[in-house]
C-alpha cells in the first residue's frame, strides 16, 4: 500500500498543509501513524478519505441540517464505520431529492398563481390591513415587514398612512411565501420578480436560478436548483468513495 507525507496529501488534494492537519484535528480523517521523528504517515485509505471529505464539504446548501449531515458522514467514514456512513449518505441523498422536489413545486405554484393574477374574481375588491394579510397568509407581521424592506413588494397606503393589501398583493405574497418555504433566497426571489416586471414571459426557473453578473456575493440559495443538483452529484461521489474505502480496508 502506498504511503504519503503531509505535503504529498496537500499537493494531491489541492489544499494547504495546515488544512491537512486541521482535518486530522477535526476527526475528518483516520488518525495517521507517526514516524520516530514525529512525521505523519498517510496511507491510500487516508487519501481516499480526503477526497470524500473534500467532495462532501463542497456542498453549500445549508437548509434543514444538510451541512451538518455531510460532516456526520465524513466523521463516521473517518472512524471506519462504512456501513453507517453509507446509510447516512443514502438518507442525505433522499433529503436532497426532497429539497429538489420542493424547489420545483414552488416554481410550479408560482406559475399557477401568476396565471391567475389579473383574473376578474369576486374577491378582487377585497382589501386587508397588514395584520389581516399576515393572518390570511399564515406568516408574521415581521415577515411581511422584512419582505417589504428587502424590496420584494410595495404596498399602497391610505390617506391615514395605513397599508392596504389588495388581492393582487396577496397573490404576489403567496408567490414569495411559496418560494421562501422552498428555501429560495430573498435576493433570488427579488431577481425573479424584477425579471417578471421587465418581461412577463420570462423563464421563471432560469431567472430565479441565475445570479446576475453584478451580484457581489452569491450564496447557494441564490442559485438553489443548481446547488441542489451539485449536492446530489457530490453525494453520489461520496457514496462511491465509501464503497471504495470499504474494499481497501478489507
Amino acid at each position: 500500500m502506498n504511503i504519503y507525507r503531509t505535503i504529498d496529501i496537500a499537493r494531491e488534494i489541492g489544499i494547504h498543509v495546515n488544512t491537512v492537519r486541521l482535518y486530522e484535528k477535526c476527526n475528518l480523517i483516520p488518525k495517521p501513524e507517526r514516524l520516530s521523528n514525529g512525521y505523519r504517515v498517510f496511507t491510500e485509505l487516508h487519501m481516499e478519505q480526503f477526497k470524500l471529505a473534500r467532495a462532501a464539504l463542497q456542498v453549500e446548501v445549508l437548509q434543514n441540517g444538510l451541512r451538518r449531515r455531510a460532516v456526520d458522514i465524513i466523521k463516521v467514514s473517518a472512524a471506519g464505520d462504512y456501513e453507517t456512513a453509507a446509510d447516512l449518505t443514502r438518507q442525505y441523498i433522499e433529503q436532497v431529492d426532497r429539497e429538489k422536489v420542493n424547489a420545483e413545486e414552488a416554481i410550479q405554484i408560482t406559475c399557477k398563481i401568476l396565471s391567475r393574477i389579473g383574473d376578474k374574481i369576486t374577491e378582487t375588491q377585497t382589501t386587508y390591513k397588514r395584520k389581516e394579510a399576515a393572518d390570511y397568509l399564515g406568516v408574521t407581521v415581521d415577515t411581511l415587514r422584512n419582505w417589504e424592506l428587502n424590496g420584494l413588494f410595495t404596498i399602497k397606503r391610505k390617506e391615514n398612512g395605513y397599508r392596504v393589501y389588495t388581492m393582487e398583493d396577496i397573490q404576489r405574497l403567496k408567490i414569495i411565501r411559496s418560494l421562501r418555504c422552498a428555501n429560495y433566497s430573498l435576493s433570488a426571489i427579488l431577481r425573479m420578480l424584477q425579471a417578471l416586471s421587465d418581461d412577463p414571459k420570462v423563464n421563471i426557473r432560469e431567472a430565479i436560478d441565475t445570479p446576475g453578473e453584478k451580484d457581489d456575493i452569491i450564496k447557494a440559495c441564490d442559485k438553489l436548483l443548481t446547488s441542489l443538483n451539485e449536492a446530489r452529484r457530490n453525494a453520489s461521489y461520496v457514496a462511491a468513495q465509501i464503497e471504495k474505502m470499504k474494499k481497501i480496508s478489507e
